[in-house]
């Protein structure tokens, strides 16, 4: 599963919460495991479903097999209507009774007599509903018409089908849909047959059956989609979505197309199945699901217009196939053994979906994102609370509380350390053994990492074990440089100052020096927790982090710093110029040092043509000017700071021209943007207006990277003509990018007036669940909309928390973190006492976390930020 790229990346913009959680019953905090002696092998269902009437009906068999003698069988089944039950076995068929607990979201089949070891038949019929809560068997709705869609990650197939829904029991499945004669319908495998009836307004359509899977990766979607199709290595690839969307579908097929092959190459494995289709779907919660051969998405994360169409957009789309892609294998194929090893899933699959999309397009310098997306998580694991990669995840709440920034963020991180520690193709060659060993089966960390260290011959084994089972970040002190070693002292860093670390808590890790000018120029060196020096290269500039890939913070003697500083831009690549800058921002939080020496990095940074560059050290300084200045004086001096040292930089880029490169557009956008959002250049603001008029007008008559930062900061300073043009646009738009887009601007308005129409709106019942609370956690990241988005969430609580779907939940408590004093925080903690939001216990506490950090920073970094401003010539 991918998180929503509202939710990753509500990681680019607005940092809320990017962790999956569930809104349910307390009751569900006791649910259970599924006794192993009755273990599925096939599956066959045949379900209606009846769109009108939100409801459907299923027969289904379950073949079994029983381990030992045995007069009942237990499997689990929510909001599931049995109709009859009965178990054949030994050529004998036994009516069975059902009792349910709904804590433990079971059924139980007792019959009158004993069923012996060996093969059983179940034949179950019931009746279900479809729900409105983007899980389960659920509905999708249009304002032509309803859907009905799947969504059984991770513990949900069991809404659609009685089921042995956990992971490790895989079997094949083959499904039947009954439907209305008009609709089609779309599963794991092909359509094998199409036949009329029953009755005369309904056809069946009976799907290919499909490899052992496991259970959450069970699709099936009804309605009138319509697909643009193409072929890759003997595989046919559709790219679905509503008619009305249909039209944006051919660039997923282009990027699929690359990515399969490209895949079937690296892994050594082809695609297993003869078809893929990815298919867009109005109401989806996450960004993406991973069904074997059926991949969901979020309009946003699949279908877009590469005319109009901006950079970031193009790569998100183009990186979110690939992650689902990813799975295809990971996970799919070869799938963990408990959620408590779901790392090796989107760990995996957030690693690998950078490779295909930097091969299809090395313009992009994906490998810079890679390394400003680790910093983020790195900062993400210096939280007080964080947790292991492998952690307790017994019950539905702690399962879905797994899909996070650690699951996804550092476990990609780690495996890109140890690949880069080992060598690419020795880590290709232990995953093709990993993945050859344990084919339609279940694995553990173990089978990887043994896998790994078979294949290179080094301690992957302790290296992985170290960072999967203990949380945080290693940080690194470098000594003064003394011939040919360097004393090297590590331990766990927080961001917080106030927090001392467990002195008994260290890693094995690869530490990987600079050895020459691009960032494959290294030598390697293992740190164990007894090591006190390593060995380092005789010349070149000393980085202990080359390639910006190793998951740890290093610190610097001030003279080796400072010759880092005087070469940051001849002497290191783009990655390491974002880890440095990295590490001087975390420096900067732990009061390290003062907040001017990091914006003096930035200086030195000014000039660099990488926008990913340019952009990570833009992010401290917009974090100076929101978490550190606290004056309007302050935030004036830095505005003054900004505007000086890169207005200059943005005019040098002239006038965007279609000859521009993606990396130049990029570029411009983030200097505009941060000449307008914290600047506050009146040049930039007029020209926001002019372009953003243009972009709305007609979105190829600018270049769309730079029309969509003009666009959002004509939002924070418009008036009601511009809000009724955005809401305009997403009530008739058909292009999700333009539609979303503007969405998210209604919720930037400044105005008090179009401020609180912007809340209104996004509970009015016009905005989709899926999207209404983003809009008002953007309102909360924002200085002049906080707190009246606060006060509004508070009184209208009832409302908004019957609109929270599982993420959403997370992202809107996560969001309070964007408050920077005790009074605030005081209030967030006391209302989520008294409302609380189930599974966003982690969002909540860190959100508290923020908050406190917040206000500590300020308290320590204020005074030194006024006196380097108050320093800085006129």
């Amino acid at each position: 599963m991918n998180l929503s790229r509202n939710s990753i990346s509500l990681r680019k913009a607005f940092a809320a919460a990017a962790a999956l959680a569930c809104l349910l019953p307390a009751a569900s905090l006791h649910a259970q495991r599924l006794p192993s002696t009755v273990v599925p092998t096939h599956y066959a269902l045949t379900l209606t479903p009846d769109l009108k009437a939100a409801a459907f009906t299923g027969v289904e068999t379950i073949d079994v097999s029983l381990k030992q003698p045995a007069s009942s069988i237990t499997l689990n089944a929510v909001e599931i209507a049995f109709q009859s039950v009965t178990i054949t076995a030994n050529g004998k068929t036994q009516t069975a009774s059902v009792s349910l607990d709904k804590a433990a979201e079971q059924a139980t089949f007792t019959v009158p007599g004993t069923l012996l070891a060996g093969r059983a038949t179940l034949t179950i019929h019931y009746t279900g509903i479809l729900n409105n809560e983007l899980r389960g068997f659920y509905l999708s709705k249009t304002a032509h018409r309803n859907y009905a869609v799947t969504q059984f990650e991770s513990t949900d197939a069991r809404r659609a089908f009685p089921s042995f829904d956990e992971p490790a029991f895989k079997a094949a499945f083959d499904v039947s849909l009954i439907i209305d004669s008009g609709d089609t319908a779309i599963s794991n495998g092909p359509i094998v047959s199409d036949t009329p009836g029953p009755g005369t307004a309904r056809h069946t359509l009976r799907f290919l059956t499909t490899p052992k899977m496991s259970t959450y990766l069970v699709a099936f979607l009804v309605g009138d989609f319509q697909c643009t199709s193409g072929q890759q290595d003997g595989v046919a690839i559709r790219v679905c979505a509503t008619p009305d969307k249909v039209a944006f579908t051919p660039y997923g097929v282009d990027v699929a197309k690359y990515v399969l092959h490209y895949y079937n190459t690296y892994f050594g494995i082809p695609y297993p199945l003869k078809k893929l289709d990815l298919i867009a779907l109005p109401d989806f919660e996450a960004g993406a699901m991973e069904n074997f051969g059926a991949i969901t998405y979020r309009e946003t994360d699949l279908l877009l217009d590469p005319r109009t169409a901006s950079i970031g957009a193009k790569k998100d789309v183009a990186e979110v196939i690939a992650h689902e892609m990813a799975h295809q294998w990971f996970g799919d194929l070869v799938t963990m053994q408990w959620w408590n090893n779901v790392w090796l899933n989107e760990g995996f699959a957030t690693w690998m979906e950078n490779k295909p999309v930097a091969a299809m397009h090395p313009e992009w310098n994906i490998d810079q994102d890679v390394a400003a997306g680790m910093d983020n998580t790195l900062n993400l694991d210096a939280q007080p609370t964080t947790r292991a990669i492998r952690a307790k995840a017994d019950t539905r709440e702690e399962i879905e509380q797994m899909f996070d920034g650690i699951s996804y963020g550092k476990a990609s991180d780690v495996l890109l350390m140890v690949e880069n520690y080992v060598g690419p193709e020795t880590f290709r060659k232990g995953v093709h053994n990993y993945l050859a060993a344990h084919l339609y089966a279940n694995a553990t960390a173990e089978d990887f990492w043994n896998a790994q260290a078979a294949a290179s011959r080094k301690p992957v084994d302790k290296i992985m074990d170290s960072f999967v089972a203990q949380p945080g970040v290693p940080i690194l002190t470098i000594a003064e440089l003394e011939n040919l070693n360097v004393a090297v002292a590590q331990k766990r860093f927080f961001l917080s100052p106030s927090i001392q670390p467990d002195p008994a808590q260290k890693w094995t890790l690869p530490v990987c020096f600079k050895t020459g000018a691009t960032g494959n120029d290294q030598t390697c060196e293992v740190l164990t927790p007894s090591s006190t020096s390593l060995k380092i290269p005789p010349s070149g500039l000393f980085f202990a982090n080359a390639g910006g890939k190793g998951y740890y913070r290093s610190a610097y003697p001030a003279g080796v710093y400072a010759n880092l500083v005087a070469h940051v831009e001849t002497g290191l690549t783009p990655t390491e110029r974002i880890s440095l800058l990295g590490d001087e921002w975390a420096q900067l939080r732990a009061n390290k040092v003062p907040a001017g020496e990091y914006l003096d990095l930035v200086a030195a940074v000014k000039a660099d043509p990488n926008a990913a560059v340019i952009s990570s050290a833009l992010g401290g300084v917009s974090a100076i000017h929101a978490r550190v200045a606290a004056s309007p004086e302050e935030k004036a001096a830095l505005s003054s700071w900004i505007r000086k040292n890169f207005s200059p930089q943005y005019a040098k880029l002239g006038a965007p021209s279609a000859s521009n490169t993606p990396n130049t557009r990029e570029l411009r956008a983030s200097l505009f943007g941060v000449l307008g959002y914290y600047g506050k250049d009146p040049a930039v603001l007029a020209q926001a207006h002019e372009i953003a008029e243009k972009y709305v007008a007609d979105q190829a008559s600018v270049d769309p990277t730079l029309g969509q930062t003009a666009l959002a900061i004509a939002a924070r300073n418009g008036d009601a003509a511009l809000f009724d043009q955005l809401q305009k646009i997403y009530e008739t738009s058909t292009n999700p990018e333009f539609q979303i887009g503007a969405l998210r601007l209604l919720a930037q308005f400044e105005n008090p007036q179009l401020a609180q129409r912007s809340l209104d709106y996004a509970i009015s019942g016009k905005v989709r669940s899926q999207d209404a609370a983003i809009q008002l956690a953007i309102a909360l990241q924002i200085d002049a909309t906080r707190d009246m988005a606060w006060k509004y969430i508070q009184s209208h609580w009832d409302t908004i928390h019957g609109l929270l779907t599982p993420e959403l939940g997370n992202i809107l408590v996560g969001s309070t973190g964007a408050f920077c004093s005790a009074d605030a925080r005081d209030d967030v903690l006391q209302f989520f006492a008294n409302h609380k939001v189930s599974s966003a216990e982690q969002a909540a506490k860190h959100a508290i976390e923020r908050i406190d950090g917040c206000i500590e920073l300020r308290n320590l970094q204020q005074p030194r930020l006024k006196s380097w401003l108050a320093a800085q010539p006129e």
